[in-house]
């Protein structure tokens, strides 16, 4: 089949390149002519496990093209993906500026003659598949004009394709999904789809159809949905800490419960990335819109935004509220590991927080710390290397869970921080055996480790 995917960030790049690792001919589009000459030459454009593999293996076998005009890329497609931003806007809304912009000019594109399935993967308030159809059709000449619905259908349709994709394993999540939400009334849409998507579903798990509003409000509800579960987590987790219990045990405790579920609930110093907080404020100002007040996700986004700052909170009281001229090592940068997003990281908010208390503040992270240069410049210290970062200073923060900072060399912490200290957002190491070994130690919602 032949697919064109407009737009190559984080959905558009890994859609188009496992959509071309089962066979199927891909163009990717994107307005970003360097981004389009580095993709076409080899040089993948983010970071994500097992992308670079099948992203250079298409490439080669010539099943992956990239381009910058729209109409070379969609002229032969049977299938148009949409994976475009949706930023929040400064009221907290989705802004579909980007969609609605390219569903225009397809409008100029289209013809009748050949049918096109137009895909909305980007993650959209309800509603829009009906806005892509309208604006398609508003800019269109000819027959796809007519307001004849049997013409328009028999040109192209509009779909709601939500992606699941988690940062970090999206590969995985793509080539083996445990569902597929496909929103479209068109008996030859869902024919297409179904096709598309059935070298992805050998393992029983569902293609499921509903219609493009129930669709779109899907993907919200889900990632709200976890976000809230998350934001418990980190409730209980303060409750914790002023009652004496330890997390942990909770977590165990209530994680066995099939209906509850193990997943979601470690506690940490809040969420982050490029689509919980985004999908949440816009869920709240959907609601808005139609008058209801959704007040749990309201308090989410409270919760979340305090928790972001608890370490902050713990390491000011160690050191008596007095933080100026100190040196304070920060293991990750990213919002989450195997990652090099950065967008809404606790980490951030740390840096700021400790910057503005007159810290020094020497970081590393795999894969992220390019990102954050180009955001802070010179206002901390990058290090070559997770030790380096650790001399002379005055406490390690660890704010993103890498597997290589769950089992680290001790010694060499010892013998670079100043002070046996650490304040651990991410709950890596074990109460216990971090006693042993005579740190000074605070996570989350576990008991304090003393001295």
């Amino acid at each position: 089949m032949k697919i064109a995917v407009v737009g190559t960030g984080y959905v558009g790049l890994v859609t188009g390149t496992c959509f071309a690792e089962t066979g199927n001919a891909v163009t990717c589009i994107d307005i970003d002519k360097t981004k389009v000459e580095k993709l076409s030459s080899g040089e993948i454009t983010i970071y994500e496990p097992g992308l670079e593999k099948i992203f250079l293996r298409n490439l080669k076998e010539e099943r992956l093209h990239f381009t910058t005009s729209l109409q070379e890329g969609v002229k032969d497609a049977e299938v148009i993906f949409l994976a475009l931003p949706t930023p929040p806007g400064e009221d907290g809304s989705a802004d579909l500026k980007y969609i609605l912009g390219v569903a225009k000019e397809l409008g100029k594109i289209i013809k009748p003659g050949q049918y096109k399935v137009i895909v909305d993967k980007s993650t959209v308030p309800v509603g829009t598949a009906e806005k892509v159809e309208q604006a398609i059709i508003e800019s269109a000449g000819g027959e796809i004009t007519s307001g004849d619905k049997d013409v328009i259908a028999g040109v192209f349709d509009v779909v709601s394709n939500p992606e699941f994709l988690r940062e970090g394993v999206a590969v995985d999540d793509f080539m083996k999904p445990d569902r597929v939400v496909i929103g479209t009334s068109s008996e030859k849409a869902k024919k297409v789809m179904t096709d598309l998507y059935a070298p992805f579903m050998r393992q029983g798990n569902p293609v499921i159809f509903m219609d493009k509003r129930s669709a779109e409000l899907t993907k919200y509800a889900a990632n709200s949905f976890l976000a809230t579960k998350i934001s418990f987590m980190n409730e209980i987790a303060q409750l914790c800490e002023k009652l004496g219990a330890d997390v942990d045990m909770v977590r165990r405790g209530i994680g066995s419960d099939d209906r509850i579920g193990k997943r979601f609930l470690f506690p940490g110093i809040g969420y982050g990335g490029s689509c919980f907080p985004k999908d949440v404020q816009a869920l709240v100002k959907s609601s808005e819109d139609v008058s209801y007040n959704f007040k749990i996700l309201n308090a989410v986004m409270q919760v979340n935004q305090k928790q972001k700052l608890h370490l902050v909170s713990k390491i000011k009281k160690y050191f008596n509220n007095n933080l100026k001229g100190k040196k304070i090592a920060l293991w990750g940068l990213a919002f989450k590991p195997n990652t090099d997003d950065i967008r809404e990281a606790p980490a951030l908010e740390i840096i700021d927080a400790l910057l503005n208390e007159g810290v020094t503040v020497a970081a590393y992270d795999p894969e992220a710390m390019n990102n954050v240069k180009q955001l802070l410049g010179e206002k901390i210290i990058f290090s070559g290397n997770q030790y380096d970062c650790l001399k002379d200073a005055d406490a390690l923060v660890i704010a993103t869970e890498w597997n290589e900072f769950r089992t680290p060399d001790f010694l060499k912490i010892v013998s670079n921080l100043k002070r046996k200290v650490i304040f651990d957002g991410r709950n890596l190491f074990d109460v216990n055996a971090i006693r042993e070994l005579g740190f000074y130690y605070e996570s989350i919602g576990r008991p304090v480790v003393t001295q």
